[in-house]
């Protein structure tokens, strides 16, 4: 008798990415999941009942990742959260392409994750607020890079240029605080 596949939810979650990659958030189903991991469908409802909870582990993984890279920048300093908030973004963004940037849109159709993102914002602009020049310049930056988060998951970002543009954010946002680059 052969032996079995071990499913691990981590191994599943690496090669639903791989599926999301190469692709499209479309292709991710849980059949297409158990052919490429070499499991039967059942194998893969086991850890995950439905492709929607597929794709909010993925979220959760990815969310986990980014929460990594930004770290805990001091809560009493908006300048420093939002240059934090460009580091982590930039660093992401390698990982995190316009394909699988697509499932964060379907995820936003059900209202329960569009509330949980909703609170994720409000927790940022929660360090953000004051009427200082620094909180002020701070926001606008913070949507300047969302901003430019939205062009590139929208494919506006064939030239590559992205990343200058994160650069001009970042510099102009030292130079209306008087930091030096």
């Amino acid at each position: 008798m052969g032996r079995t596949a071990k499913i691990t939810r981590d191994g599943l979650l690496n090669v639903a990415e791989g599926i999301v990659r190469s692709r499209g958030g479309a292709a991710l189903t849980i059949g297409a999941l158990a052919r490429a991991a070499g499991v039967s469908k059942g194998g893969v409802q086991y850890s995950f009942a439905s492709k929607d909870a597929i794709v909010r582990a993925l979220i959760d993984r990815w969310t986990a990742q980014f929460d990594d890279l930004l770290g805990d920048p001091p809560p009493d300093d908006p300048v420093r959260f939002v240059q934090r908030y460009i580091a982590a973004t930039r660093a992401s963004q390698q990982a995190l392409d316009a394909k699988m940037a697509g499932l964060l849109v379907s995820y936003l159709e059900d209202p329960a994750n569009l509330r949980e993102t909703r609170d994720w914002y409000r927790g940022v602009f929660a360090r953000l607020t004051g009427d200082g020049l620094e909180a002020r310049a701070a926001r606008v930056a913070f949507l300047a890079v969302e901003g430019l988060f939205l062009m590139r998951i929208n494919g506006l970002d064939d030239e590559n240029s992205w990343s200058d543009l994160m650069d001009d954010v970042e510099v102009i946002l030292l130079k209306l605080v008087g930091t030096p680059e």
